[in-house]
């Protein structure tokens, strides 16, 4: 059991070959994958691999990369959204400052209504953030003072610091190929130290490839690549770190457990 718990299959470079690329998923050993949209017009695409694909879950949200172009995304839109049965997740959303695509502004008002959607619904909200720690911590942190939500950090390269804060607040952490990359001492000093409850494996397919497949896109099958090498770091066997970050992902996404 495998879970995939952050990638685009409906991205160029993965939406060409679906069907190979599923198929190479589960022979994989990977069960379980959760389809990220970015843009509202992505939207119903990524819920209909869902509903086309059993072991696929969809989530609903704007990237914030994407923020300026989507002035009229509120929480209720969200809302509406998310009541679909395959979305599980809000998301994604947070802040870029590395890139600065959208306004900063945008970008953190944007960010707020998706929590106060994750909020709203109880879906838990799946949080992009990039250069960005300070701000971002700061508003999760508001927010959750004004009522409790849950969430996940994706693709996490923050500082050990950052994870203790969202480690507080509840949220979950997730890990992408970037973890066995070379130069990724840092993040693989923090990986070993986060709670084995809190700890889910993704992709960010078609990005990130995880070594030993860099310079090709990415893809779900590679999430067992990731997670061996997590195991590894972590002094756990493959089949512990698999299990366990299964069992976490359905523990936060429970509405597909359900």
């Amino acid at each position: 059991m495998l879970v995939d718990s952050h990638c685009h299959l409906n991205y160029a470079g993965l939406i060409e070959q679906q069907a190979e690329i599923l198929a190479r998923a589960r022979a994989s050993g990977v069960t379980t994958m959760l389809n990220i949209s970015t843009r509202e017009r992505e939207w119903d695409a990524v819920i209909a691999t869902a509903e086309r694909e059993a072991d696929v879950w969809a989530s609903v949200g704007i990237h914030p990369h994407e923020a300026d172009d989507h002035p009229d995304i509120d929480t209720a839109r969200l809302v509406a959204a998310s009541a679909h049965p395959r979305v599980i997740g809000i998301g994604e959303t947070g802040l870029d400052y590395y890139y600065d695509h959208s306004d900063r502004g945008r970008q953190q008002a944007s960010f707020r209504a998706h929590i106060a959607a994750a909020r709203e619904t109880g879906l838990p909200l799946i949080v992009h953030t990039r250069d960005a720690e300070e701000d971002t911590a700061a508003i999760l942190t508001e927010e959750m003072g004004k009522g409790a939500y849950r969430g996940v950090i994706h693709c996490f390269t923050a500082s050990a610091d950052f994870a203790r804060i969202a480690l507080d607040l509840g949220f979950y952490i997730s890990i992408s190929g970037i973890v066995t990359f070379k130069n990724a001492k840092d993040l693989q000093a923090t990986a070993t130290t986060l709670p084995g409850d809190r700890l889910l494996v993704e992709t960010d397919a078609p990005f990130l490839a995880p070594v030993p497949h860099r310079g090709k896109p990415g893809e779900p099958a590679f999430v067992a690549d990731t997670a061996r090498f997590l195991a590894g770091l972590r002094g756990e066997t493959d089949e512990e770190l698999m299990a366990g970050t299964s069992r976490n992902f359905f523990s936060l996404f429970d509405k597909a457990a359900a």
